[in-house]
């Protein structure tokens, strides 16, 4: 056994210091509390449910306390959530946000070389002494679990024990980090060049990283940053590294192995790598888990994953895997730590590195394989301009106050805690909630740019539209976003028409100004086979879409509602919320949404359309403004390339599918269906070539249960049940009304 790690008596917490900052110290985490969300008029709020326990933080001495419990959701459409919900919707009034510093300043006044060769002494957990890698390697294979999983394997398979945990050796050497301060100070001085020739800035909020150093001390801490490039896990460790806090061990991808020499450097600069699939490989499995739950028992590091697995080719939110999260909470369960911390962390990148090669993936050319050769290749973007990055670290959530009053850990001491148990439905509903949590507090700190605005007005008006009516309509969005409850970052001191200007020349590659008019940068689209002219037509729109689509984070709920009243053509609440709720479960896949509040979400929707005088509501009706048919009608534009892909892939599977397929027969089939409805001219559906829009059409469908899925020795087929998918695309047709939800109260 490796020698258990002895805490040192705890020192204070030490103040948060920058290179070249005064030194002044920080706000502690914080518990979630429940946002009050005001009812709309008529509509009966969800029933409150008990508050949890206290939460303390501290700001300037004062203690705070923090409502752990939000309301009960009302019962609707799917499966209701036991115990005490965590769901907990925004402020739907202006709210304080944190400042932001930009930290390449100081690096463009000050040697990269000092500043990578710096003093280097992070404050780690409760004043732990350092763990060396091949120490927790040696505990994990030592430990209880992975022997009993030896043994078990060993007489299962008729295999001496010795062979099974020289396999499992190889598993950690395969896995396992081995941070070293040399690679660290590596890659602090090669990022420094790289990131001062990419971006402008790279503002962070100094309040969320003095709550975070705070935690570090407290209790083990799980960073989850959001996930939209590459550069995501490298940026967050250099500014750990910047502020001299604790680096973290990050999980990344068994792919990154295969670079010559980069994958080496990551493994020393704190990466873990795991395969994608264990493939029901047991050894596996235990060894990761366990070597995951070590590292963050020990309080070594903080521990780093993206929970929503990959990069998200859309700037959507992707919905949440839940295997990582479920290792790192269970030894809370199982009573090894106190409590853990979780950290949100919102990623915001004004132009993304990986914006064309998104576009090309998303039209079903393949995706490059990670190399050294590719990454030699791609140095030409350094002498591109990629604007800036605003990195929002969130307050640190207590999982002890979130399982307050919900989870019974009793259980766990039923069992020796070495014997793999499989977690109790209520446990994997609790991980879920929290996964879904996690992810809408990402998405409510992301930092919108002023061209995330021009994105969302320009492709409602394509082919062209004229500079002036593109301003004012920015304008008129900006005011609409913050009423929303937007994060905007509006360029100090320009006017609307030089921020304007500012993000057509940072994206010049998607849109430029000719002759008074903004047009999308498909150059070439007049020449070539029709085919081509589709294809860069639609490259052109799938990156302008990339952008507008951070913005639909914001409107999802409220452009939902003004989609149902379109659809209805009703003004009863009753039809408009049936009509909601029906869109909700078909988009359950393209937005997030917190499951089991359907109606809590159709509130919100209504709450912030009442806001902004887009509509009234009675006891027994929606209808809306004279003024708001004008809001209406442009939140129902923004989601209209999803309600009419939807319908083309419907469409598709109703009429062209009559046998059993598979997700790799299934995407190039539609992709070609929609294809030669745009090179007819029946459709301008560009989006709907998206191999993402395509699969999470598909996935919406077997959720319904209009499509059968089934795992087979090679993957999993579907067969369409033709008769389901019709009525639903009836539904989105507006031919027959949608089902009312069976329980829905209103």
């Amino acid at each position: 056994m490796a020698p258990p790690i002895a805490p040192s008596p705890r020192p204070p917490p030490r103040p948060l210091q920058r290179a070249g900052q005064p030194s002044r110290g920080g706000p502690g985490p914080w518990v979630p509390r429940e946002a009050a969300v005001a009812a709309v008029a008529g509509v009966r709020p969800p029933r409150r449910g008990r508050a949890g326990e206290r939460g303390a933080g501290r700001r300037g001495g004062a203690r705070r306390t923090m409502a752990a419990a939000a309301a009960a959701a009302a019962a609707a459409p799917g499966r209701a959530r036991r115990g005490a919900p965590m769901y907990s919707q925004k402020e739907l009034t202006s709210k304080k946000r944190d400042e932001f510093e930009d930290i390449l300043e100081e690096r463009r006044l000050s040697s990269d070389l000092r500043y990578a060769m710096k003093c280097y002494t992070p404050v780690i957990y409760k004043g732990l002494s350092p763990c060396k890698p091949n120490a927790i390697k040696s505990a994990v294979l030592q430990s209880e679990q992975v022997q009993y999983v030896i043994k078990q394997l060993a007489k299962e398979m008729g295999e001496s024990p010795d062979i099974i945990q020289e396999e499992a050796m190889e598993i950690l050497d395969e896995m396992g980090h081995s941070m070293q301060l040399g690679a660290v100070r590596f890659f602090a001085f090669t990022l420094s060049k790289i990131f001062k020739r990419l971006f402008q800035r790279v503002c962070v909020n100094e309040e969320g990283m003095q709550r975070l150093q705070h935690a570090i001390q407290e209790h083990p801490v799980v960073l989850l940053p959001s996930h939209r490039s590459y550069v995501d896990f490298l940026m967050l460790s250099y500014l750990l590294y910047t502020y001299d806090l604790a680096l973290p061990v990050i999980a990344a991808g068994i792919d990154f192995l295969g670079m010559k020499i980069v994958g080496e450097l990551l493994r020393r600069a704190g990466a873990f790598f795991m395969r994608r699939s264990f493939g029901g490989n047991r050894l596996y499995w235990a060894v990761f888990a366990e070597y995951v739950k070590t590292m963050l028992r020990s309080g070594y590091a903080p521990i780093e994953f993206f929970l929503e697995g990959t990069r998200s080719r859309t700037a959507k939110t992707l919905t949440p895997k839940f295997g990582l999260l479920s290792i790192v909470m269970e030894p809370f369960f199982k009573r090894e730590v106190f409590d853990t911390y979780l950290v949100p962390i919102s990623i915001s990148y004004e132009r993304i590195l990986e914006e064309s090669l998104y576009a090309y993936e998303l039209l079903g050319v393949p995706k490059p394989k990670e190399s050294t050769s590719g990454l030699l290749k791609a140095r030409r973007i350094l002498s591109d301009n990629f604007g800036t990055i605003h990195i929002y670290v969130g307050q640190p959530v207590s999982l002890r106050t979130l399982a307050s009053g919900r989870i019974n850990r009793c259980p766990y001491n039923l069992v020796p805690r070495h014997l793999p148990q499989k977690p109790s439905e209520d446990i994997q509903e609790f991980v879920s909630d929290v996964a879904y949590k996690m992810e809408l507090l990402q998405i409510e700190n992301m930092v919108l740019s002023p061209w995330v605005l021009v994105a969302a007005v320009l492709l409602q008006n394509l082919p062209a539209m004229d500079f002036e009516l593109l301003i004012e309509k920015t304008l008129w969005l900006k005011g609409l976003t913050q009423t929303f409850g937007g994060f905007i970052e509006w360029p100090d001191n320009l006017c609307a028409k030089k921020a304007v200007m500012s993000g057509l020349t940072l994206h010049s590659n998607i849109a430029h100004l000719v002759d008074g008019h903004v047009v999308l940068n498909d150059k070439g689209v007049e020449d070539g086979a029709v085919g081509e002219i589709v294809f860069k037509r639609a490259l052109a729109i799938l990156m302008c879409a990339t952008y507008r689509n951070q913005l639909l984070n914001v409107f999802v709920r409220p452009s939902l509602v003004a989609v149902a009243l379109q659809m209805t053509r009703s003004f009863r609440k009753e039809e408009v919320y049936s009509c909601f709720s029906f869109l909700r479960d078909v988009f359950s896949d393209e937005f997030i949404f917190f499951p089991g509040v359907s109606l809590k979400d159709f509130e919100e929707g209504c709450f912030l359309l009442t806001k902004c005088d887009a509509i009234q509501a009675t006891q027994q009706e929606i209808y809306p403004t004279d003024k708001g048919s004008v809001i209406v009608s442009f939140l129902s534009a923004m989601f209209r390339p999803f309600v009419e892909g939807y319908q083309l892939i419907f469409r598709y599977l109703s009429k062209e599918t009559k046998e059993a397929f598979t997700e790799k027969q299934f995407i190039p089939g539609v992709r070609n269906f929609v294809f030669q409805l745009l090179e007819k001219g029946n459709t301008q559906c560009y989006e709907a070539l998206s191999s993402d829009m395509q699969k999470n059409a598909l996935a919406a469908l077997v959720q319904l249960g209009a499509v059968k899925k089934k795992k087979m020795s090679n993957g999993f087929t579907y067969n369409v049940n033709e008769e389901a998918v019709n009525k639903i695309l009836d539904m989105f047709d507006a031919r027959i009304p949608v089902q009312k939800p069976v329980a829905a109260r209103l």
